[in-house]
């Protein structure tokens, strides 16, 4: 048999095995609800546009960014706050358990699929925004809205290991989110602004310090989000704690 025909087989069937694992693992972490919180967060994009056609006649891209950050962060929220309470609903987690290294294999892998979802669904939104209301660059727009949407994804997911519930987690997540806008005047210039708008330069500054501070508060989201998500993995490891 000719060997490119076994390749291209084998190939087959590894894509279709990566495809399957996908769809398994998105199931698990919307818990069948993965079409609802798509609709919900357009719908929810869609009435904020409306409202700053309406509200804000000389809006700009740094508005569409504004707009495009909570229904993004939306669509992260549930995934992160509620995937272990899933995988226990679902009994599974004894099985995975006891898997190897299940921590890595399973949800460092669900993350990253939830986070490149996410990704596709604001470009999604950013092309919708580009033509419905002003050009901007597009790719631009959403890799910037990645940077909070990951922190705040590794954080919910870090404080869901430690709850172990997802409705402790939303409740957590929810008081933190209020403490952030609340500080997010106070801190409206400095690098630790979680919902720092890189494309509103303030009036009275320049725009090369502005630069600096939005690649330090990149800086800072890209750290936290790592150190969130090592210290949400590690506490995978206390088996008998989530098996209670």
């Amino acid at each position: 048999m000719n060997t490119r025909y076994i390749d291209r087989i084998v190939k087959n069937r590894w894509l279709d095995l990566i495809v399957r694992m996908a769809r398994y693992n998105m199931k698990i972490i919307f818990a069948g609800r993965f079409l609802w919180f798509f609709l919900a967060s357009l719908v929810f994009y869609i009435l904020l546009a409306i409202n700053l056609v309406f509200n804000e006649p000389g809006y700009t891209m740094s508005s569409v960014y504004g707009i495009l950050y909570f229904p993004a962060v939306l669509l992260i929220f549930y995934p992160t706050a509620f995937g272990i309470q899933n995988d226990a609903d679902a009994r599974i987690l004894e099985i995975l358990f006891g898997i190897p290294d299940y921590r890595y294999k399973v949800w460092l892998v669900r993350l990253v699929m939830i986070f490149i979802l996410v990704w596709l669904f604001l470009l999604v939104f950013c092309v919708l925004g580009y033509y419905a209301l002003v050009p901007f660059p597009i790719n631009s727009m959403s890799l910037q809205l990645m940077f909070p949407v990951v922190f705040l994804g590794c954080m919910s997911f870090m404080l869901s290991t430690v709850v172990k519930n997802g409705n402790g987690t939303a409740v957590i997540m929810v008081i933190v989110g209020i403490t952030l806008l609340i500080l997010s005047d106070l801190l409206s210039r400095t690098q630790w602004n979680v919902f720092l708008n890189p494309f509103s330069i303030p009036d009275d500054m320049n725009e090369l310090i502005w630069s600096q501070i939005t690649q330090k508060n990149r800086i800072f989201l890209a750290v936290g989000s790592v150190i969130f998500l090592l210290v949400g993995l590690t506490n995978l490891q206390r088996r008998e704690k989530f098996l209670k």
